[in-house]
């Protein structure tokens, strides 16, 4: 990425380097508080003595407003022993947000405790009543989970046909056939069961986790079509997803080509990158090798996990990000109206993030200077070979400032916090949960509490949000929010599937420096295609609700 325009360079040094000391003198951006703010949970795999696969890999987190009221609660997927019973297993639990991101545990009686051995989970509104349901993947059998107010939900599973019995990881809510519900893609990671498990080793371990590889057994993913009354249809051979196989860890859906119509980046452990076009009449096809974000730029396959696209170079088309395995660095995929290139060493993210295992990741302004800063949330999957302790998959997370020559720089002290942070991490979400115009982030971390940090950045740029609902009041995936900062176009796709195995806030936030206001237009192109312009003027610090049919700021 070589250029960034003059527009973007003027908003910068509005910010008259408000970030800029924070990175440099090694202030901390993050606290990490979940205890105290009442956010106790920890994954439990299970693991005993024998390495069972599963055990490596879980689990995940939701941002959600469970009970409308304004602010995000957090919703965790958890495991227990992948040789237990069901009803044997820990439940996933419920965190309500009371205000100002302190949490109390709401999971008893709430309908959402799942007992499968959790995965990850995704968010949005699956019956189309205006309330964020989940869908939780699961090692086996998946669960639909449909919100019915003041943070509980019912088991919809086997009504709307949605339990797919694979190994499932990432799944996304995403109106892929532009008829106004919201259909549901499930990658699935290896076809596994614990007859089949196999032993591995690391020298001079006598017992390490496999890799996928070692089963040699890719799963193909789901694609279930919303049938608009509450019902799913499995039409994964149909739309053309059973043509090829793959280790699926991570999911992102964007309209990569600008054609109007959403597509589906999978990143595959360990296999080829899919980058499913939509076809626009119900079918997909696999563009990933021949549109440039299938292997890296040596030709080589990696081993794919968390993902994230965004307009980071502000050229009007979402750019990709795939986190890969120790010894291969990130993919960066610049995106060119649907033809990528990796630029992973020009940007700055080789060297900085090939020593550790990257998983949950995500592009967010975390010091509102109106550039994309980066997390990536860290943990090995087998040990190392001279003895690592007692914990020898924990590694700390990376963070990266987004700086204005279109690069990112890491923010020390590593991973943003002031006392060092290691653990085996996997899914994270993004969101402001104290609502103070500082994304923060929940880190889920395997046999160990999860990270709740919360956002510290000295000087924070001001900020602004945008809620963009369709007309029953749900946010509206795959809508793309569109505004011109001082000559910079603005990108933004209203998503909450990314990273690994995560659910974010759906709110866009953009980070403005110095600016106190958005005094021109917004405009919003719906997932059907339409579009219609807000005026402003948009005042800076504060969450503004776009609703479709309103063209009017509320």
């Amino acid at each position: 990425m070589t250029h960034l325009r003059l527009g973007t360079l003027t908003l910068l040094a509005a910010c008259a380097g408000c970030c800029k000391s924070a990175s440099e003198t090694g202030a901390p951006w993050f606290a990490e508080e979940a205890h105290a703010r009442g956010l106790d949970f920890s994954w439990q795999s299970g693991h005993a003595q024998k390495h069972y696969f599963p055990e490596i890999m879980g689990g995940g987190v939701a941002l959600l407003d469970a009970e409308q009221d304004g602010d995000l609660d957090v919703y965790l997927v958890q495991a227990g022993s992948s040789v237990a019973a069901p009803a044997e297993r820990p439940p996933n639990q419920l965190f309500e947000n009371t205000g100002g991101g302190r949490f109390r545990d709401a999971s008893a009686g709430s309908g959402a405790e799942d007992r499968g051995y959790g995965m990850g989970v995704a968010a949005g509104d699956a019956n189309d009543d205006g309330r964020t349901d989940l869908y939780v993947t699961n090692v086996g059998p998946n669960a639909l989970l449909l919100n019915q107010g003041a943070c509980t939900f019912r088991d919809d599973t086997e009504r709307a046909g949605v339990g797919d019995p694979a190994w499932s990881t990432s799944a996304a809510f995403v109106d892929y056939d532009k008829d106004g519900d919201l259909d549901l893609y499930v990658a699935n990671y290896i076809r596994w069961s614990l007859a089949d498990e196999i032993t591995c080793y690391t020298k001079p371990h006598p017992e390490d986790y496999c890799s996928p590889n070692s089963y040699a057994a890719p799963a193909q993913d789901t694609l279930y079509r919303n049938e608009g009354d509450g019902r799913f249809s499995d039409v994964s051979f149909a739309a053309g997803l059973r043509a090829a196989y793959g280790n699926g860890l991570g999911v992102v859906c964007a309209d990569f080509d600008g054609d109007g119509w959403s597509d589906v980046f999978v990143a595959n452990d360990g296999m080829l990158n899919q980058l499913w076009h939509n076809r626009h009449d119900g079918t997909f096809e696999d563009l990933g090798v021949s549109s440039g974000c299938a292997v890296d730029q040596d030709g080589r396959k990696k081993a794919g996990m968390g993902t994230h696209a965004a307009d980071v170079d502000f050229d009007g088309d979402e750019d990709l990000l795939v986190v890969n395995l120790a010894g291969e660095s990130d993919s960066f995929y610049r995106n060119d109206g649907g033809r990528f290139s990796d630029r992973t060493p020009l940007v700055g993210l080789g060297a900085a993030s090939r020593p550790f295992t990257r998983f949950g990741a995500g592009f967010a302004d975390f010091d509102n200077d109106g550039f994309l800063d980066l997390y990536e949330a860290n943990g090995r999957v087998t040990r190392l070979p001279e003895d690592s302790g007692p914990r020898p998959f924990d590694e700390p997370n990376l963070l990266f400032r987004g700086t204005r020559a279109g690069k990112f720089e890491e923010v020390h002290p590593r991973g943003g916090t002031r006392e060092p942070l290691s653990a085996t991490s996997r899914g994270t979400a993004f969101g402001d949960l104290d609502g103070d115009g500082g994304v923060d982030v929940v880190v889920v971390n395997r046999d160990s509490p999860a990270y709740f940090l919360m956002n510290r950045v000295p000087e924070r740029g001001h900020w602004i949000a945008f809620q963009v609902r369709e007309t029953n009041g749900r946010d509206a995936l795959g809508a793309v929010l569109a505004l011109d900062l001082d000559g910079t176009n603005v990108r933004r796709t209203v998503r909450s599937a990314y990273s690994y195995c995560a659910a974010s806030d759906p709110r866009v936030h953009l980070g403005l420096g110095a600016r106190t206001s958005i005094d021109g237009g917004v405009s919003v192109t719906w997932a059907d295609g339409s579009e219609e312009r807000f005026t402003g003027p948009f005042a800076a610090s504060q969450v503004h609700v776009l609703g479709r049919g309103q063209s009017v700021k509320r």
